[in-house]
């Protein structure tokens, strides 16, 4: 099956044009980017036959039946919107669009056009974040009590632009990582967000949009999730704590792209270090998506789950705006 990328980017470049090269008989056969000078280069860089910088050249093609977005944030909902027209299975990057009545719009269409339409939200694919919602479900924790994401990294430089400075295309750590860290939070627990308190400030490196936020959500089983992003904090280091009334998992250096990092299980008995899987995560949710376009599984985060991670992190941002409690509205998704 051949695939077309949309968006000429770092994740596509590192990450993602190996997770589908990774799948039997796939390949990417068209890169779009809007300069023609940048895409074919790109194109000649990884070896990718075609290049252009108009979409609908490559959507016209029929051997391609899969289509994978990694454009800039506003660009998501014009780009997937031609896709599914033209009959394309879609995987997209988060945020799936810069709101959620365009992100529900996105995902109506592709039932419509009986396209399988996913979400690539990584980190539920990694083999770490796997084996802590199986103790959290095996019962190995108890009752959850408390989940803390501690999500505050160091945007590398090649990664900064519109992410720190253009409100305009979806920049800003919120939409670039708050919502990661929703999707981590509704995987783990298997709940949705009810509502929200937040702060966030520019803190060096944000230029019109924020680079820091932390927040609180609370759970409709009655577990707190404490959430804290940044763009700015080089040695803080990343991970995950859920605790319970009969244990807690401690995951560090989890949030990331690569299947590094520990989980330990803390209970009555002792420490015990929890061995999990180092598959690669795009790899994963590359097979899981090839899987529901045959039709015979799910994305491992569907359309649905894109939604939810958006409404979570705007509600975050307006929380913070307002300095109010925001209620978390899914719409019909709910």
């Amino acid at each position: 099956m051949n695939w077309i990328f949309v968006g000429a980017s770092t994740i596509a470049a590192q990450h993602m044009i190996g997770a589908v090269r990774a799948q039997s008989g796939h390949d990417v056969s068209w890169i779009v980017s809007g300069s023609a000078s940048r895409v074919s280069r790109w194109a000649g860089d990884h070896g990718i036959s075609n290049a252009t910088s108009e979409l609908s050249e490559a959507l016209a093609d029929d051997s391609a039946s899969a289509v994978y977005i990694s454009s800039t944030n506003e660009k998501h909902f014009a780009q997937a919107m031609a896709a599914i027209s033209a009959g394309k299975h879609v995987l997209c990057e988060k945020p799936l669009a810069l709101t959620p009545t365009e992100a529900a719009e996105m995902v109506k269409a592709a039932k419509n056009a009986g396209v399988v339409f996913g979400t690539n939200h990584h980190l539920r694919c990694s083999g770490s974040h796997r084996k802590v919602r199986d103790l959290i479900s095996s019962g190995r924790i108890g009752k959850v009590l408390s989940l803390r994401l501690f999500h505050a990294v160091h945007l590398p430089e090649n990664l900064q632009g519109w992410r720190i400075n253009d409100a305009s295309a979806g920049g800003g750590v919120i939409p670039d990582i708050t919502v990661h860290d929703a999707d981590v939070a509704r995987f783990l627990l298997g709940e949705d967000p009810q509502d929200v308190v937040a702060q966030m400030v520019s803190s060096g490196m944000g230029r019109g949009v924020e680079d820091s936020a932390m927040s609180v959500w609370s759970m409709p089983s009655g577990a707190m999730v404490m959430s804290h992003e940044s763009f700015t904090h080089p040695f803080a280091g990343s991970g995950l704590e859920v605790h319970g009334d009969a244990g807690s998992v401690f995951a560090t250096g989890v949030m990331t792209q690569e299947p590094v990092g520990t989980v330990e299980l803390v209970t009555a008995s002792g420490r015990e270090a929890i061995a999990f899987s180092g598959h690669s995560l795009y790899a994963q949710g590359v097979a899981e998506f090839v899987e529901a376009m045959s039709g015979t599984e799910r994305p491992a985060a569907d359309g649905v789950d894109g939604i939810k991670s958006l409404a979570v992190a705007l509600a975050v941002r307006q929380a913070a705006q307002t300095g109010t409690r925001v209620e978390i509205t899914y719409g019909e998704f709910a």
